[in-house]
């Protein structure tokens, strides 16, 4: 008989998994953070381009870590498109709101260098509850089912995404 998937994984997984999802978003924080020096301060690109670059490197980092380390499932496999989807979408509502953040603060007489670490501190919390719950869930949405239980065609269904016809 096949082993049923833990429902409420043990206190000491979560703490493991905050842990992981630390290290990887000091990765993530350090290689965009890296990157941005690069643009912005050595070949002098403006605060919009430089942040995009740098948080696209950052981000084909992250979602790497994120996806196959810190919420590692094997049921998300089999949701890889929609796993990918989501992580998009939180993406470019986060570059957006970093943006900003950066932005208005380097507006008020903040460097760039030091806004991207107050919007890092933010992140890291928002990040981590979208993440947890929408992005990489360990449970589908529909009625809470396991992942591994909804078939594709109803995820598909219900996220209103267009099947591909062969």
């Amino acid at each position: 008989m096949a082993k049923k998937p833990n429902k409420h994984p043990s206190p000491h997984r979560r703490v493991v998994q905050f842990v992981q999802y630390m290290v990887s978003g000091g990765v993530y924080f350090w290689t965009g953070y890296l990157a941005f020096f690069v643009f912005y301060s050595l070949l002098h690109w403006s605060l919009w381009w430089a942040k995009i670059l740098a948080d696209v490197v950052g981000w084909v980092v992250n979602y790497a870590l994120q996806r196959f380390w810190v919420f590692s499932s094997p049921e998300l496999a089999e949701h890889r498109v929609e796993v990918t989807g989501r992580y998009a979408v939180i993406t470019l509502i986060d570059f957006l709101l970093d943006y900003v953040i950066v932005r208005e603060l380097k507006v008020i007489g903040i460097t760039p260098y030091i806004g991207q670490f107050v919007s890092a501190g933010f992140f890291t919390v928002w990040n981590y509850v979208w993440y947890r719950w929408w992005v990489f869930p360990e449970t589908h949405h529909l009625r809470g089912r396991p992942v591994k239980s909804v078939s594709r065609t109803a995820v598909m269904v219900a996220q209103h995404i267009p099947r591909r016809v062969k």
